[in-house]
């Protein structure tokens, strides 16, 4: 299956994913694991079996992973910011990233409270509902509006934001909303943030990892901290904030 293939695909599940959240009456705790709720236990019941059923392998957060020895393997958070969705915040979404043996190959973001799809491609660039999108022109941090995950150090930015979901996070610095991105916690899950990652990449953002590792795995126990900028001074301020600032 090639890139675009892949693009509709993902698309097309996170609609049917949509369809079944709007007959949802329960958004509260499930019985799974710490953290999950009815919303993830629904979107991922209906996203698993369609990528297997395409002959993807899955990485899921929901469910774990499955034929991870497949050509192309699907890592998926069917709901990012499953607590926004709980509360009725406009910021959750499905994220899908299709993993070759080259890396991130193709990748859908959906906002699932407001329907906005962010794709990409590998060397295809990075689009939102049908419109190309690049990441906006800001080259310093003192400059720069940064979106983090969990509390931060002192950035030195000029302002920063929490929205709790990073994914959607991600695709913001793609589109130019905000200019950075940092994971200032314990690290996050690939279903976090490589379908993200992808859309930043192909939007021009410069990223990497605080600590220097290597952004793409299918190991769902490691947790990473992505670090994206709008230009390499930001990112790498961010960055430089994170390894030497105390946490406060």
């Amino acid at each position: 299956m090639d890139s675009p293939a892949l693009v509709a695909l993902f698309t097309e599940i996170a609609a049917e994913i949509r369809t079944e959240l709007d007959s949802l009456v329960d958004w509260g705790k499930a019985d799974g694991h710490p953290g999950q709720y009815q919303h993830d236990v629904v979107a991922d019941a209906v996203a698993v079996p369609r990528l297997v059923e395409a002959g993807l392998g899955v990485l899921s957060e929901e469910s774990g992973s499955r034929h991870l020895d497949r050509e192309l393997v699907a890592v998926i958070d069917p709901i990012d910011g499953s607590t926004n969705a709980s509360r009725g915040l406009p910021w959750f979404a499905t994220s899908i990233a299709a993993v070759d043996r080259s890396g991130v190959c193709a990748a859908v973001v959906v906002n699932q409270a407001l329907g906005t799809v962010y794709s990409a491609t590998r060397g295809g660039g990075a689009w939102r509902d049908g419109a190309r999108i690049a990441c906006s022109p800001c080259k310093q941090l003192s400059d720069a509006i940064v979106v983090v995950n969990d509390y931060p150090p002192k950035l030195g930015s000029r302002q920063f934001r929490v929205y709790g979901a990073a994914a959607l996070d991600l695709c913001a610095v793609a589109d130019g909303t905000f200019d950075g991105f940092l994971e200032c916690g314990g690290g996050l899950s690939p279903w976090d943030y490589l379908g993200g990652v992808l859309i930043c990449e192909e939007a021009g953002a410069s990223l990497g990892s605080v600590d220097g590792r290597d952004l793409v795995t299918l190991n769902g126990d490691t947790k990473l901290a992505p670090v994206v900028g709008s230009h390499p001074a930001v990112r790498d301020g961010l960055r430089s904030a994170m390894r030497t600032t105390p946490h406060a």
